[in-house]
């Protein structure tokens, strides 16, 4: 019964999460904030790495490639994936919501590491670039949200049951 309960829940959240994505003032108000935020700090660390680029939006540009940073690469499906799980299992709240925070954190570094590395994967190494981006990354951000969870709900679910 708690298992029906905590795949009911997910769901549920997550449908209550993602359906306002398909508004166009939450794209415009929400999360294209976000993404140009990501596309910005991700810019500055290319910058520290040597490269010469600049942002403008969600666009990073360079003499060599240029990335534009769209829904779906900004890690906020993952993020919300991710806060769904946890906030649906059965736990206290004060270790839910730190769970929901430290998650965050953790993908939203992952998705920077992600854009500079696909950055510098187009300039520098052009025929690896479409692998890397539709296959690897996607795999590896979507295998740290779960792996996450895993790890979070089973050490959190330990600590509570002892």
């Amino acid at each position: 019964m708690r298992r029906a309960r905590f795949l009911i829940g997910f769901f549920v959240l997550l449908a209550l999460f993602e359906t306002p994505l398909l508004l166009p003032a939450v794209d415009a108000h929400v999360v294209q904030p976000i993404t140009t935020v990501i596309a910005a700090v991700s810019g500055r660390l290319l910058q520290t790495m040597g490269e010469r680029v600049t942002t403008a939006g969600t666009s990073i540009s360079g003499p060599c490639f240029a990335v534009e940073v769209k829904n779906g690469c900004n890690a906020v499906e993952a993020t919300l994936f991710l806060v769904a799980a946890i906030l649906a299992f059965p736990l206290r709240w004060k270790d839910r919501l730190a769970g929901v925070a430290i998650g965050i954190v953790l993908l939203q570094l992952l998705n920077l590491i992600r854009v500079v590395s696909l950055y510098w994967i187009g300039c520098h190494q052009p025929a690896w670039f479409e692998t890397f981006h539709t296959v690897i990354w996607q795999t590896l951000i979507f295998g740290a949200t779960i792996g996450f969870f895993m790890v979070w709900s089973r050490r959190t679910g330990t600590v509570r049951a002892a």
